[in-house]
C-alpha cells in the first residue's frame, strides 16, 4: 500500500524522468511532461521517436538518461510498460511511478523482486503539488471517501 510519505519522497527530488512523452500535446505523457515542467521539475523526456521535445533533448530509451535521474514516471500504453520497467531496474533507478491505467499484473511482482519503491493506480496530478483544476477536484472527492494515502 502506497503511503503519503512514499508519494511525498518521490515527488521530492523534483528531478524526474518521463517514460512515454509524446510530442502530441494532446497526449497524457505530454501533459505529465508539460505540468511538470510548468510547476518547477526537471524533467527528462523519453521517447524513442524523436530527439526533442518542444526544444528539449529527448531521450531514446531509459538506458540513455542522466546518471543523477533516479525517478521515472511511466506514462506508456500497457504493453510497453514492464519492458520500460526492466529498463529502469536495469540502469539503477529506485523510484518508479506507474501512472494509473499503465499497470500489468507483473508490474508490481517485476518491482517488489529488484526492491524497487513503486508507486501504482495513482494519478500523478493528483500529487504534484499545486494541485489544481480537476485534479484538485478529483483528490477532494477521493479525500472524502478516505481513498488517499495515509
Amino acid at each position: 500500500m502506497v503511503s503519503k510519505k512514499d508519494i511525498r519522497d518521490f515527488l521530492e527530488p523534483k528531478k524526474l524522468a518521463i517514460a512515454g512523452v509524446s510530442r502530441n500535446p494532446k497526449k497524457f505523457g505530454r501533459a505529465v511532461f508539460d505540468g511538470l515542467k510548468k510547476i518547477g521539475y526537471t524533467v527528462f523526456p523519453v521517447n524513442p521517436n524523436t530527439a526533442d521535445i518542444d526544444g528539449e533533448k529527448c531521450y531514446a530509451s531509459v538506458k540513455d538518461l542522466p546518471d543523477e535521474v533516479r525517478h521515472l514516471i511511466i506514462v506508456t500504453p500497457k504493453k510497453d510498460t514492464d519492458s520500460v520497467l526492466r529498463e529502469a531496474i536495469g540502469r539503477g533507478i529506485t523510484h518508479v511511478w506507474v501512472q494509473q491505467m499503465s499497470e500489468t499484473r507483473e508490474t508490481p511482482r517485476i518491482a517488489k523482486e529488484s526492491h524497487v519503491e513503486l508507486i501504482t493506480n495513482k494519478c500523478i496530478f493528483m500529487f504534484a503539488d499545486p494541485v489544481k483544476g480537476i485534479h484538485k477536484f478529483h483528490r477532494t472527492i477521493v479525500g472524502i471517501f478516505g481513498m488517499l494515502p495515509k
